[in-house]
């Protein structure tokens, strides 16, 4: 027991630091093997993916990606060449090509980030300042970030790193600036609407006093036709009367007086006194008498 004590407390030594002399690197990934702070001389940089080894305690690995990694630089305020101010939002895209310069310069991925986001916002007020807005948002947009990429990927050589991509993502007007163009699009929108309102009552109106004066007509046609078929009818009344006359003067009268009675005698609040043996009643005493009234005898006369 006694013995077995000291050699457990020696294979743990042993594994401890057999643990600390191997490392491994993955396919994304690079190394560097750093002795008290300084790249170790001859095997500083490991980019082979697998097992490497190391001296336990007194060297100590930092791992960086060796993929295409993303830096973008905030909302910032660029002066274009029209002196339009402009809100740019824009990114990069870079690749570790020099790990010990980019450790010894921004030292890991977050210093990296905030040195490239400067370089991009130098490499941006650079670019645009020598574009107007047109060229700024669509005639020379694709060409204004590949000058953008390279003057980023020029300075960002100094960090041991390349630039592949530089894009703009956004280019707006400032807010207030904004709202300004807004307000006038919305008074501009608001005046065409109420021409577009005027133009439209002016239409239905006319459409209107159109229709009001074709019912006019059409009503003054129809009452002329109307009593132009009615005079029509009249005058083929008297036609007939007066042939129905011609033929029998005697039971015209006799027929005209019957209508007479029927006229007279309805009944009602109204009274007259009249003599029975006026002509009037001249059927009443003698219905077969040929006599005619006087009026219809002198309407026989030429």
């Amino acid at each position: 027991m006694r013995l077995a004590l000291p050699l457990l407390l020696a294979a743990i030594v042993v594994f401890v630091v057999a643990l600390g002399a191997v490392f491994t690197v993955g396919q994304t990934e690079q190394a560097i093997v750093l002795r008290l702070g300084e790249p170790v001389a001859g095997r500083g940089l490991v980019t082979e993916p697998g097992l490497h080894f190391k001296l336990p305690l007194i060297e100590n690995v930092v791992y960086l990606d060796n993929r295409i990694l993303f830096a973008e630089s905030p909302n910032l305020e660029v002066l274009a060449s029209d002196n339009q101010r402009l809100e740019v939002d824009s990114f990069l895209r870079y690749r570790i090509i020099d790990p010990l310069r980019f450790y010894q310069t921004v030292g890991g991925e977050l210093g990296a980030k905030n040195q490239l986001a400067s370089v991009l916002n130098s490499a941006v007020r650079r670019v645009l300042s020598e574009a107007n807005q047109r060229q700024i948002v669509r005639d020379e947009r694709a060409a204004l970030m590949v000058k953008i990429k390279e003057q980023a990927d020029l300075e960002g050589h100094k960090f041991g790193v390349a630039v592949v991509d530089a894009r703009i993502r956004r280019v707006d007007l400032p807010q207030q600036i904004s709202e300004k163009v807004y307000g006038r699009m919305q008074t501009e929108r608001a005046r065409e609407a109420a021409e577009y309102r005027a133009q439209g009552a002016e239409q239905a109106q006319r459409i209107t006093a159109k229709a009001d004066r074709d019912v006019i007509v059409l009503k003054a046609e129809a009452q002329q036709q109307a009593d132009q078929t009615k005079g029509e009818g009249d005058a083929e009344r008297s036609r007939i009367f007066a042939e129905s006359f011609g033929k029998d003067p005697d039971f015209f009268a006799f027929y005209r007086s019957m209508q007479a009675y029927e006229t007279a005698f309805k009944g009602g609040d109204t009274r007259f006194l009249i003599n029975p043996r006026s002509d009037f009643f001249r059927f009443f005493s003698s219905p077969m008498i040929a006599k005619a009234h006087p009026a219809e005898e002198a309407e026989k006369k030429p």
